[in-house]
């Protein structure tokens, strides 16, 4: 996938350098307190937390490489949900908490960071097939000069440009002052005021004619959708997203800086050798639409499968959803609108999605023969560059190891 700078890595780092922790909540039912483990080992299970005690054969190198992310990469832990023809299962090995050394459970919730991109683009392309927006018209019909200042243009922006990261405009996390974060982690960001601060700054290139990340595109799909219709984009994914396929257990936060359910602590790293961070508490209104949902492995994978196989869109909006153009990330990739497609080792594309928010990095893909995988660690930023590598590795390989035996002759 595309490079784990999803959101506020470096700058909430500094955060989790100045002591900024979060204790745990009253709902934190990831700290168990009968727990002895060590977190050393890899456990599968289909969801309680007593499965999860109990290993199970199959999928040998993706819990070889989970091992090897909560042991010599240093993450505290890491899951892999998954499912095939044969089932849903969910490899976990490390801990939720670093204190109690409680177990990473299979039912973990956590933040998606930028893997909330699909579930917008999805909400726009569906507002398209409904004769709301046109996928070719200029920001500017539906947000007139909000786009303006230092050579960026809102006339000349297509909607398509912004959902497929063409649109040449700079990621505002560059402009959010340190201090500010420093001074109050939990602090309210207005999605229009996010769209300012990125306007101090000239766009990358001119749109479509080049390809480059910012989370200032999705905080601007965002805007199109409350425009358009209304309501939030919190709003319109739980109508037309979360509640038609029964995603019980994600949700969009709003300002609420909690994860409800069980969860695993979330942890920054600010140098090699210092000590982890508790950062789980975050407004995520900081993130907006480009990057602040909560989620399960279960509940993305169903949501992935479900977009990548039609169940959402109407087809002339499938068909622009997966046309694609290269990242040039030295690896394949090629995005299309809030989706990814790379090469899979083993033969055939994944498409889906990663995400870097401040204590969880993530990644989700499936196949088009409904092969699903969703991974996590609870550690980010600071991270090692082997956990990145590792966890990317961990849900190829689970793709590819959910192969059926015909796949491999």
């Amino acid at each position: 996938m595309t490079p784990y700078r999803r959101a506020l890595g470096a700058l909430l780092a500094l955060a989790t350098a100045a002591g900024v922790t979060a204790c745990a909540r009253s709902d934190d039912t990831s700290a168990h307190s009968t727990s002895s483990s060590t977190g050393n080992s890899t456990s599968s299970s289909t969801g309680t937390y007593a499965d999860a005690a109990r290993p199970t054969a199959g999928h040998p190198r993706t819990r070889a490489l989970l091992h090897r992310m909560t042991t010599r990469d240093g993450g505290p832990g890491a899951l892999v949900a998954l499912r095939d023809r044969s089932g849903s299962k969910v490899l976990t090995s490390g801990v939720a908490n670093v204190r109690t050394r409680a177990p990473m459970r299979a039912d973990s919730r956590f933040r998606i960071g930028s893997m909330t991109k699909p579930f917008v683009a999805t909400v726009v392309l569906q507002l398209v097939g409904e004769g709301r927006m046109s996928i070719d018209a200029p920001v500017e019909r539906y947000l007139p000069g909000l786009i303006r200042g230092h050579g960026n243009d809102g006339r000349k922006i297509t909607v398509r440009q912004v959902l497929q990261q063409t649109s040449g405009l700079p990621d505002y996390l560059n402009s959010i002052e340190t201090e500010d974060v420093l001074k109050n982690p939990l602090a309210h960001y207005e999605a229009r005021g996010l769209v300012k601060r990125a306007l101090r700054y000239r766009p990358g290139f001119e749109p479509g004619t080049e390809w480059e990340y910012s989370n200032t595109n999705y905080v601007l799909a965002g805007l199109l959708v409350e425009r358009v219709t209304g309501h939030t984009y919190g709003h319109e994914i739980r109508r037309r997203v979360i509640e038609p396929l029964g995603l019980r257990r994600t949700s969009v936060p709003g300002d609420s800086s909690g994860i409800r359910g069980p969860h695993p602590r979330g942890y920054a790293r600010t140098g090699k050798d210092a000590p982890l961070k508790d950062i789980t508490a975050l407004n995520p209104t900081v993130l907006g639409p480009s990057g602040s949902m909560i989620s399960t492995g279960a509940d993305f994978n169903r949501f992935l499968d479900a977009l990548v196989h039609g169940e959402l869109l109407r087809p002339a909006e499938q068909r622009q959803l997966m046309k694609t153009r290269p990242t040039g990330d030295g690896e394949g990739g090629a995005y299309g609108l809030g989706l990814e497609s790379h090469p899979l080792p083993c033969g055939g594309l994944s498409w889906g999605a990663d995400g870097g928010v401040p204590g969880y990095q993530t990644l989700g893909a499936v196949t088009v023969d409904g092969r699903r995988a969703t991974g996590l660690v609870n550690l980010y930023p600071g991270e090692t560059d082997a956990q990145d590598k590792d966890l990317t590795s961990a849900v190829r390989t689970a793709l590819c190891e959910s192969r059926s035996p015909k796949a491999h002759r």
